[in-house]
């Protein structure tokens, strides 16, 4: 039966939602609808944190209204400028949206899934309204994930949206691994990590066939994805245990940001993330595949992972 763990006190990261399937078990936090572990077998797909820690760096969490970075910490609709907290201080950015440390609330829960949703009120630098559901769920194909967001507001509103997954190397060091990724154009970025054109994969960018971590330095997004027969686009970890946990994204989004943790302070290449974006960095005030949602307008994205 579907378990759900709390104590007197609530925890940092807030109410879990354990899930399981056969071998796959997942706990899904109330904060940021984290996912705060996910393993097969006892093995680790993603890296876990725990109950009562703050997740390190974005663990496992849905990013909206925007993935990534917002240069400056600003953007303009309609002629109107907004401001939002630099949340990336040391780069002058907002980092991956406003849903991540907030309480989110339970919809449904079962053995095998659980659907949280978040309604975002308007704030400061944010004039509008949404609610984003997310339906996490376990089958015998692994963990699947549908996030689904309603604009219920009376203006159009910007918006894209990314998950921060990081792949486990199962007690590896990061360097012993192999990096794999269906895509074929660099983004390229400036010193604060912003886009500033796409170049085609080459060098330590191309990773469309399997290659060696060592040295590897990545923070850097990839778009022009190539699928498989079933549209799915993948991220793999080739680990030296002979396992891969990977990660997928269908037709509803097409970039990917991977990042080694190289200067990550407390978390140095523990770890790979790979994350499925609808869009890059800064896509508020470049436009590129930025999706405007207008008043009752619905997105909705699909994205999972598994240990192969």
């Amino acid at each position: 039966m579907c378990t759900v763990t709390s104590s007197d006190f609530p925890a940092p990261s807030g109410t879990q939602y354990e899930i399981s399937h056969g071998a796959h078990r997942a706990t899904v936090a109330e904060v940021g609808a984290m996912v705060r572990e996910y393993s097969v077998d006892g093995r680790d797909v993603f890296v876990p944190f725990g109950r009562d820690d703050v997740a390190p760096v974005f663990n496992g969490a849905v990013l909206v209204p925007w993935p990534n970075r917002l240069r400056d910490a600003s953007y303009t609709v309609d002629g109107t400028r907004y401001e939002l907290a630099q949340s990336e201080a040391d780069r002058s950015n907002a980092l991956h949206g406003l849903a991540c440390w907030t309480r989110w609330s339970l919809v449904s829960h079962s053995d095998s899934a659980v659907t949280l949703e978040l309604a975002l009120p308007a704030q400061k630098g944010w004039p509008f309204q949404l609610v984003t559901q997310a339906r996490y769920s376990l089958s015998d194909a692994g963990l699947e994930v549908v996030v689904t967001t309603r604009n219920v507001g009376a203006g159009t509103a910007p918006y894209g949206v990314g998950f921060h997954p990081w792949l486990s190397a199962g007690g590896a060091d990061l360097d012993e691994c192999t990096v794999q990724l269906d895509a074929t154009t660099h983004v390229t970025v400036d010193e604060r990590l912003l886009p500033t054109g796409t170049e085609p994969v080459a060098g330590q960018y191309d990773l469309a066939a399997e290659r060696s971590l060592e040295g590897l330095d990545l923070d850097d997004a990839w778009v022009d994805v190539t699928r498989d027969a079933d549209g799915l686009s993948w991220c793999r970890l080739g680990c030296p245990d002979g396992r891969t946990p990977a990660v997928w994204m269908d037709e509803s989004m097409d970039c990917w940001q991977v990042c080694s943790a190289n200067h990550i302070p407390h978390f140095l290449r523990a770890g790979l993330a790979a994350e499925p974006m609808s869009c890059v960095a800064d896509a508020f005030n470049t436009g590129e595949r930025l999706v405007h949602l207008a008043p009752g307008d619905v997105h909705e994205v699909r994205w999972g992972a598994t240990l192969l």
